[in-house]
This record gives C-alpha cells, structure tokens and sequence, in this order.
C-alpha cells in the first residue's frame, strides 16, 4: 500500500442524511487535483454510479462457500442445525435439513458433522464493478462499487472484497491482511481463522471454506480500459452504508478518516451519536459534516460535537439548486463541499511530516 494515499470513510448512522451527495461531491472536487478512487461500499443499494453517471464494467462475481448434503451419508441428528449462527439449516426431526438463504458461507456445519455428510459448494453473493466519469475527461475519479445479488443476505463478505478490490487498485496486491466481521459477528483472520469474542481460535479450516471473500485472484484478469493506471492514486474515498451494523464495520475498517454526515433533526442527533460511539471503538479519526443544514435544530448536532468533543467542520445548506441537480442525476457543486475538499487536502499537507497520522 501507497502510505502516502489517503483514506476517508463517509459514513453515518441515519440513512438519507447525503452520504452518497457528499461522498461524489467531495471525490470529485479532490479529482480535480488528484487522482481518486470512490468505493461505494452499500452493496444493497449503490447509487453512486447514478450520481455519477459512469461507464459500468464488471469485475469479478464474489462467490461464498454454500454447503450441500449427501443424503446418503446424513443421519439426520441435527448437529448442522445447532451449530448454525444464523438459523440457515432448517431441520425437521426424521427429515434431511435443508439450506435457507441467509447461509454466511461460515462453514461450521462442515466442521460439526459427524458422518462428512456436508461437502463444500459455491454460490455467487454479489459482483464487483468499476466504472470511470465521463461528463469530464479532466478529472481523475474512478468509481468502483459492488452489488449483492437480489435475496442474498451475506452482504459483509462482499463489502470487503469490493474494498480490497480497491486497495489492490493502489498497492497492486490482493489486499487482504486485515481481519473482517461476517454478517454473524464473528471475527475472521486473514488466514481463515475464525476467531470467539475471546480471541480463542475455533476453527482453523482454509480461508476458501471460512472467509469465502475471495474473487477469482487470477493475475490475468483484465480491468479493462475503465480502469486508471495502478500507481499515482492519493485518495480512496469509501462511501458506507447507512447503520452501525457488520457491513458499515467491514468498510470503515482501516481508514484514516471517517467523515459522520448528519442531519439537524431528533433522529439524526440520535444515530450520529451511535456512529461516533462505534468509532470511538474502533480508535478512527472522525469529523462531523451537517447537511441540510438549515431545515432544523442545528443546536442538537452541535450538543453532540461538544459531547463528544469532536469537530463540526462543515454545513451545507438545503439549496434548491442542490435538489435540481439530483433531479438531473448531477454531482452537487457547492462552495462548502470545496471548503470540505480543501480541509481534506490541508490535512493531507500536515500528514506528509506526521508519519501519516491525521490529526482529529
């Protein structure tokens, strides 16, 4: 990994507060100057793409391990079904289970049969895309986002593997020396370990059968022309879902800055504090940015910035303008989302002789 490259995490508890305004606002007006990578990691629902109106190529498809039973070896005990975290083996006395949905591809059930009644499968969660600006060649921004499939709930596998895509963008390696959480909560090693709430190991079975976040790591596989050159980028700019949950975890891990964008109103103040608790957790700088910011009590966000002593460094306004370009699938242009992107490059500037610590 470039150190010199920069992550920034927008990201926020409440959903519809303009996340995904700022994240594009913010990555195009640093790609004016800079080369900048946007990962739209709300793989449930990217809109990015649509703020941005970029090519659309894919990548790769994310596969995740999906187990399958030979009924000729089951007994029909059940023990796959205890074991299972999230309630995916559905079994019924005297019958052979049978696999739901919401299967995290965690493998425990391969690990807890007695009879090897249960053999590793595949199945595809969700698919990594990238795709360059085209309404201006000047700037350099290349979007990069995944997709689940429809019904597919092991949404977490596939924001990390669309963040690593990312990464590997910048460092050209695999990235994959980082821990991730599933969708169950557990926490996963990059060697596959699965890993209990007291750092006990539980199980030590391949990454393939644990993590199932690989992509297809084939040396050849062609990014296409969408993609910029592999070296020169000084920005990744991740756009997170909304929510506190595994897949906002998974993508916040590791940046250098979270941005918390809120809203002036009684439920904005509530999940923007759930945010700032979570990443006081997980030690991330962060910074607050209020948007919409004269439609309510601007008051109660500030009560949080002092609460929690971290800085309120941005308002935009609720502009007729701003909604219009939505209307037009446009990135919003604001002067106070180019004061954001000049704090982001002046926090650049004090890093390069910080060793690379950006100051909260």
């Amino acid at each position: 990994m470039n150190n010199n490259v920069i992550k920034i995490a927008i990201t926020g508890g409440k959903g519809g507060t303009g996340k995904s305004t700022v994240s594009t606002s913010l990555a195009m007006e640093l790609s004016r100057k800079n080369r900048v990578i946007l990962v739209d990691a709300d793989v449930e629902c990217p809109d990015d793409r649509i703020i941005l109106s970029t090519t659309q190529e894919k990548v790769e498809d994310v596969e995740s391990l999906l187990p399958f039973f030979n009924q000729d070896k089951c007994s029909k005990c059940g023990a796959c079904s205890e074991v299972c975290r999230e309630n995916a083996l559905i079994f019924v006395k005297d019958k052979f289970p049978f696999i739901s949905g919401q299967c995290n591809g965690c493998g425990a059930c391969l690990l807890v049969c007695p009879f090897d009644a249960i053999q590793e499968g595949k199945q595809i969660i969700g698919a990594i895309y990238q795709g360059k600006y085209q309404r201006n060649n000047d700037l350099n921004l290349l979007l990069v986002w995944g997709e689940i499939e429809v019904g597919c709930e092991n949404t977490s596998l596939l924001v990390k593997a669309t963040r690593d895509y990312a990464l590997d963008l910048v460092s050209g390696e695999f990235n994959s020396s980082e821990e991730s959480i599933s969708d169950s909560g557990e926490v996963i090693s990059d060697s596959g370990e699965v890993i209990s709430d007291s750092g006990e190991v539980i199980s030590n079975s391949s990454r393939e059968s644990i993590s199932n976040s690989n992509i297809n790591q084939n040396s050849n596989v062609p990014y296409g022309e969408d993609k910029l050159p592999n070296n020169g980028y000084e920005y990744v700019i991740i756009d997170t879902a909304a929510g506190t949950h595994c897949n906002v975890i998974n993508a916040l891990m590791g940046v250098d800055l979270a941005l918390a964008v809120t809203e002036p109103t009684p439920l904005g103040k509530h999940d923007l504090e759930l945010i700032l608790s979570l990443l006081e957790i997980m030690e991330t700088p962060v910074q607050i940015v209020v948007n919409k910011s004269d439609m309510g009590d601007l008051n109660l966000i500030k009560i949080v910035s002092q609460d929690f002593n971290i800085p309120l460094i941005q308002e935009i306004p609720y502009e007729k303008d701003i909604l219009k370009k939505h209307a037009r699938n446009q990135p919003v242009t604001h002067e106070n989302i180019k004061k954001l992107a000049d704090s982001i490059l002046n926090l650049s500037i004090k890093t390069s002789s910080a060793d690379g610590v950006l100051p909260q």
